[in-house]
């Protein structure tokens, strides 16, 4: 029976750094110009579509790649238009890649494009989500004084509201800063779904 547990386990471990191997070869990093400590993530398809088409290879696109201030990878040049007259281009290697590749997820009002795990060096396609300008709005990490998003401190009690259609809606009063969270929670997933903010609720007091 030992032998059986050891040799599952032995299994099971295999294959997980089968799939560790098979994901890195997938996916290429690319060295920024202006930042020796960062590196852009993108799909092996993506790589290979920018260091091949005749566009992108043209104009240096791969081994231009900027760090943006804004924490975003992007690409920029200058180019005459006339005489004496110059105009900039900027292209954001996140648009990009969605443009390219996830045209078909893209809905009538989803103009932005975000990054599902917050690191915006991380342009592959699994990390990439196309949203509105008020899911955008609405994702911001904005929070109270309490530290939790939608949770305020009245009157030695905790409020929870939560904005939904432009309107402030009142969930309830609560004597714990924590049940004021996770009822902010529960009206965000019932609201929002997946693309509500959820506050992060220590184990303890889940």
């Amino acid at each position: 029976m030992r032998e059986m547990d050891f040799g599952n386990h032995f299994i099971v471990i295999t294959l997980n750094l089968y799939k560790r191997h098979t994901n890195a070869e997938r996916v290429k990093s690319i060295q920024l110009k202006n930042d020796a400590n960062a590196q852009a993530l993108v799909d092996d398809d993506v790589y290979q579509f920018l260091s091949t088409d005749k566009y992108y290879v043209k104009l240096n696109f791969l081994q231009k790649l900027r760090k943006h201030s804004s924490g975003c990878v992007f690409f920029q040049r200058s180019y005459k238009i006339g005489e004496g007259q110059y105009k900039s281009e900027t292209i954001y290697l996140h648009r990009l890649v969605a443009e390219l590749f996830l045209s078909k997820k893209k809905g009538d009002s989803h103009d932005l494009v975000s990054f599902k795990n917050k690191n915006k060096l991380d342009c592959q396609k699994e990390n990439l989500v196309w949203r509105s300008r008020a899911e955008a709005s609405r994702l911001r990490k904005v929070k109270s004084k309490t530290g939790y998003m939608g949770v305020y401190h009245e009157n030695q009690k905790f409020r929870a509201v939560i904005s939904y259609q432009g309107k402030s809606i009142h969930i309830g009063m609560f004597n714990n800063l924590y049940e004021a969270a996770k009822a902010y929670n529960r009206k965000s997933w019932e609201l929002y779904g997946h693309m509500g903010i959820q506050n992060k609720i220590p184990k303890e007091f889940r």
